[in-house]
C-alpha cells in the first residue's frame, strides 16, 4: 500500500506493491494494481480495474479510466488521456511457450495526447505530443504530434488542436484560436499572436 505521506489517495481494495511511487494527489480507484517499479507522477488517476507493470512510468495529470492496462515498457507523458478499456501491448509476436520478456519494446505517448476507448497500442511505436488516437483504433506504426488517427489499422485522418478540436486547413482552432505550423511530419503550437 502506498505510504500516507505521498498525499496518494488509494481504495481499500486497489494493490499498490511495495516499492511503486505514486505523486502527490494521485488516485488509484478499485480493484486496480500497481506494480512495484512504476513510477506515477502527481494528480494521476486510475479508474477501477486498472493494471500498471513493473517498468511503467507516468507524468503528471495522467487520466486511466476504467479496464486499462499498461505493461511493462511504456512511458505515458503530462497530461496523457486513456480511455476505458485501451490497452497497451509490449510485444510484437507473444507466444505462451516461447517467453520474450528480454524483447519488450519501448511505447512513448507524448504530453496532452489521447487515446480513445478500446483502442490498442502495439509497442514500438510513439505518439506524438496532443495526438489524439480515435476509440477503437490499433496503433501499428509512429504517430505524429497533433495527428487524429483512427481505424484498423490507424490511418493519418486529421490535425487536431491541444484543446482536442479539429483543425481545418488554416491550422488554426475555431475554439481556442491556438495555431499551429507545420514541422516535419507533425505539428507544433506557434506563440500567441499578442
Amino acid at each position: 500500500m502506498a505510504e500516507e505521506s505521498t498525499g496518494a489517495y488509494v481504495h481499500p481494495s486497489a494493490v499498490v506493491d511495495a516499492g511503486a511511487v505514486l505523486g502527490e494527489g494521485t488516485k488509484v480507484w478499485h480493484f486496480c494494481h500497481i506494480s512495484a517499479g512504476a513510477r506515477v507522477g502527481r494528480r494521476c488517476s486510475f479508474g477501477q480495474n486498472c493494471f500498471v507493470g513493473n517498468r511503467v512510468s507516468l507524468g503528471d495529470n495522467v487520466r486511466v479510466q476504467n479496464n486499462v492496462s499498461i505493461y511493462d515498457n511504456v512511458t505515458l507523458e503530462d497530461d496523457v488521456f486513456v480511455g476505458p478499456s485501451a490497452v497497451f501491448t509490449n510485444v510484437v509476436n507473444p507466444r505462451a511457450a516461447f517467453p520474450r520478456k528480454d524483447e519488450y519494446r519501448d511505447t512513448r505517448v507524448g504530453r496532452g495526447a489521447s487515446i480513445g476507448a478500446n483502442a490498442t497500442i502495439v509497442c514500438g511505436h510513439d505518439i506524438g505530443e496532443g495526438a489524439f488516437i480515435a476509440a477503437g483504433a490499433v496503433v501499428t506504426r509512429a504517430v505524429a504530434p497533433f495527428a487524429l488517427v483512427g481505424g484498423v489499422p490507424a490511418r493519418f485522418m486529421g490535425w487536431v488542436c491541444r484543446c482536442g478540436v479539429r483543425l481545418g486547413e488554416a491550422l488554426r482552432c475555431a475554439t481556442c484560436n491556438r495555431r499551429y505550423a507545420r514541422v516535419g511530419e507533425g505539428l507544433a503550437e506557434e506563440p500567441p499572436v499578442p
